[in-house]
């Protein structure tokens, strides 16, 4: 498949039939740079997303792999970043373990958070410099495309200083999408992850992002109504290409959950972008 994520030749085996976006002829766009965009239809444990994170972080530093971005769901778990103190989350694992739910110490930045099935998480694998100068302008991309797809739907997002993440004003601030990275080498790692149709009780048991008054919120509960996930996902990797200038030279989806090699990626040419 590495082969295959180069080539615009729809001849070319695994290669998607994808058109060229807007950006490419018009001048008023600058460059796309050619990137791979992998898709899971349903939730994936969160060893399995790290351990492909960290496959694909080599291979893009190592120039086998062109900037790769990963959209998907997660199995119930809450992570512990960097930042993270006892009194985020208690310090109890039994407590968040509960029911099953997985706990994970993690090397990205920020506090504490959980992952559920209808929140929908994007881990971006690229080579910063050929997007920004550091990490503080990537995360504004990253709001930025958090804020448009929020925007797309009829919901305002908002910046709050000192606040990282996106909020929502209900009118209380309540957060609706949080972000941590990681830039190790050159190459990014982590991401965002979005509220858009999940249980947000599991919020309850942790102080989200490490504030204690933090109040969560989803699209589907602004909206009023069902978010189709896949709609969702599609409107952000289209803002993503936006975004970011990102080219998607090949779309695939994996029919599982278990990733054990990057050939297990299935090219497809139907994802509505």
């Amino acid at each position: 498949m590495q082969t295959a994520l180069y080539s615009k030749d729809k001849s070319v085996t695994g290669s998607c039939a994808l058109e060229p976006p807007a950006r490419a002829t018009n001048p008023a766009f600058p460059p796309a740079t050619a990137g791979s965009l992998l898709v899971f239809p349903t939730p994936v444990p969160y060893s399995v997303a790290w351990d492909l994170q960290s496959r694909l972080h080599h291979e893009r530093l190592s120039d086998v792999r062109p900037d790769t971005v990963v959209i998907l769901e997660h199995q119930p778990v809450y992570t512990l970043g960097r930042s993270t103190h006892a009194s985020d989350w208690g310090g109890d694992e039994a407590l968040l373990r509960v029911n099953g739910t997985a706990l994970h110490r993690v090397n990205r930045g920020g506090s504490a958070t959980y992952h559920g099935p209808g929140q929908v998480v994007v881990y971006p694998i690229l080579k910063l410099a050929q997007h920004t100068a550091g990490p503080r302008r990537l995360v504004q991309l990253l709001e930025d495309v958090i804020i448009r797809l929020l925007k797309h739907w009829g919901i305002d997002g908002h910046r709050i200083e000192k606040r990282p993440g996106i909020w929502v004003l209900m009118p209380q601030p309540a957060k609706i999408a949080s972000i941590g990275i990681r830039i190790e080498r050159g190459i990014t790692l982590h991401g965002f992850a979005l509220n858009v149709d999940m249980d947000l009780t599991p919020f309850q048991r942790i102080r989200p992002c490490g504030f204690a008054d933090c109040l969560v919120s989803s699209m589907n509960v602004l909206c009023g109504k069902t978010i189709p996930l896949d709609e969702v996902k599609s409107d952000l990797a289209r803002i993503f290409s936006e975004v970011f200038s990102i080219e998607w030279i090949t779309i695939a989806t994996h029919p599982g959950n278990r990733v054990t090699a990057a050939d297990e990626f299935v090219p497809i040419n139907r994802f509505n972008l």
